[in-house]
């Protein structure tokens, strides 16, 4: 529940600004000059505004678009991604924004217009597909009945031949595209834990069965849809539960109508990890096995190798070679 609401200067006027104020009632509106006044100041609480985030309203100045890291995408040469939002609903404990961000506040940028240009001159640059990724710094789906961040950019995407849009998420928010007719260069990929991994370290996050349902609602009304496994998560029963997790999704969807599994294992920035050990120092998963090279917390190599080998010969028994696609170089642990 939001009960206060910043507004930078700048955008006060701005169509999109009161399309969203007034989706909520008897909040304070409070103006600032920057977002960066009320989210970057050091010394903040981020586990005491988790339980109470303030929404944010502001304008993205550059950087509208950035090139995915090493090793992240789903089989396209060009890859980018965008985030119209910081932040996430959710309260993972593996979520590298947690680390990252001295804020829990929500900060919805209102310039979609600024995106989609960026969108379309990428595009242009490039003969073949060219990937957008949405959901790297919050989660695509989420907030949409606030943001309206998916209907806007469902057209878009439709117009723009060889751009293709990734809209992750562990939401259950597809009212927004089950209206909509479905979009040949969208793909709807939800991210899954075992449901006991979920349930310890997935806080707010709807079941599994809630999202497998989503996602067979979503095929059945022609929308492309992925199944993301990053992280993959540790646990004494990690064998078990990835088993029974890749047959409760399996099982229930078209696996046809797949376009993409992508596998993942945990690993963050350093600093990123340090920063989110101090939120939760008692946190269990934060002291499992875990090593630090270049930089990079992740679990020990040897452990890491054996949780992406099991699980990429497990997928074996259910979708193609061709649309399974492990993240070996990148940091992960997304909001969603």
């Amino acid at each position: 529940m939001v009960n206060v609401i910043y507004i930078e200067r700048e955008v006060l006027a701005h169509p999109r600004v009161f399309e969203i104020t007034g989706r909520f009632s008897g909040c304070a509106e409070v103006v600032c000059d920057r977002y960066t006044e009320i989210f970057n100041p050091k010394s903040q609480s981020f586990r005491l505004q988790k339980r109470n985030p303030a929404l944010i309203l502001a304008l993205k100045q550059c950087g509208f678009v950035s090139q995915t890291p090493e090793g992240h995408g789903v089989g396209g040469e060009h890859n980018f991604y965008f985030s119209h939002m910081m932040n996430c609903l959710y309260d993972c404990r593996y979520c590298f924004l947690q680390g990252m961000y001295r804020s829990a506040h929500f900060v919805v940028f209102v310039n979609y217009e600024d995106f989609e240009d960026a969108i379309r001159g990428q595009a242009q640059t490039h003969a073949g597909p060219v990937w957008f990724f949405s959901g790297y710094d919050c989660d695509s789906l989420a907030y949409e009945p606030v943001t309206g961040f998916a209907k806007h950019f469902n057209p878009v995407f439709a117009e723009v031949e060889n751009a293709w849009l990734e809209l992750r998420t562990k939401s259950t928010q597809i009212r927004c595209l089950t209206g909509l007719p479905a979009s040949d260069n969208i793909v709807v990929a939800f991210s899954f834990t075992p449901e006991p991994i979920s349930n310890a370290f997935e806080h707010k996050v709807p079941s599994v069965a809630k999202r497998v349902e989503a996602m067979r609602e979503l095929q059945k009304r022609g929308w492309r849809a992925g199944s993301r496994f990053d992280p993959m998560v540790h646990h004494p029963e990690f064998e078990a539960q990835y088993e029974e997790l890749f047959s409760q999704i399996f099982s229930r969807i078209d696996l046809s109508a797949i376009h993409s599994v992508t596998l993942g294992a945990f690993r963050m920035p350093k600093t990123f990890y340090q920063n989110l050990v101090k939120h939760y120092p008692e946190e269990p998963l934060l002291a499992g096995p875990l090593g630090k090279t270049a930089g990079v917390i992740s679990y020990t190599p040897g452990l890491e190798r054996d949780i992406m080998a099991y699980c990429q010969d497990l997928l074996t028994r259910y979708v193609p070679d061709n649309v399974v696609h492990p993240y070996l170089l990148s940091c992960h642990g997304s909001a969603s």
